[in-house]
């Protein structure tokens, strides 16, 4: 479900995860599913969803303890917070799961948490603070060759359409995310 997802299929990722989540009944099998469901739903814009895994992941996490699931609960919280607009919410739960990715260590996560957390700040007004966090979460997609995670920075933070300071030729990081899916293969 979520390759179909960075393949931009919402719909064959929906459809996927929802079934997943169907069919899983054990509660350590549920936790493992449970944070793609959220990033899905969010996705596929179905928010209730979303916000339904979000609590019952958090649920798991508090039941087996696990600080992995507690941050993982905590960074599904923060989106589903963001999403749904209380910025200053999802704030609060995505730098307790910042923490905790750093604590584990679990350096791609928290990357993706940074990501978050540099959007919510950005919602409240805070864009030099968003534009750090976002800055940091680049490096570490560098760093880990996370590239359809550094692909969509491009529209988050222009800076990271060519970090390489390549020139961009007049193109917007708009444009350029264009032509770079269109050279891969994908339909215009």
């Amino acid at each position: 479900a979520l390759l179909r997802l960075a393949q931009d299929d919402v719909e064959a990722a929906s459809t996927s995860i929802r079934r997943v989540v169907e069919e899983a009944g054990r509660p350590a099998a549920r936790a493992r599913i449970l944070p793609a469901h959220v990033r899905i739903m969010l996705a596929a814009g179905d928010e209730t969803a979303a916000r339904a895994s979000a609590e019952e992941l958090g649920e798991l996490a508090e039941r087996l303890g696990a600080p992995f699931l507690r941050a993982a609960a905590l960074h599904a919280r923060g989106a589903v917070e963001l999403a749904g607009g209380d910025a200053a919410s999802a704030l609060d739960a995505l730098r307790a799961a910042s923490c905790l990715w750093e604590e584990i260590p679990a350096p791609y996560e928290a990357a993706r948490t940074r990501v978050l957390i540099g959007l919510a700040c950005r919602r409240l007004g805070d864009e030099d603070t968003g534009r750090v966090e976002l800055e940091a979460a680049r490096r570490v997609f560098e760093r880990l060759r996370a590239r359809p995670d550094l692909e969509r920075l491009v529209e988050l933070l222009p800076a990271a359409a060519s970090p390489e300071g390549r020139d961009r030729h007049g193109l917007s990081p708009r444009e350029l995310q264009v032509l770079r899916r269109v050279a891969a293969g994908h339909t215009n």
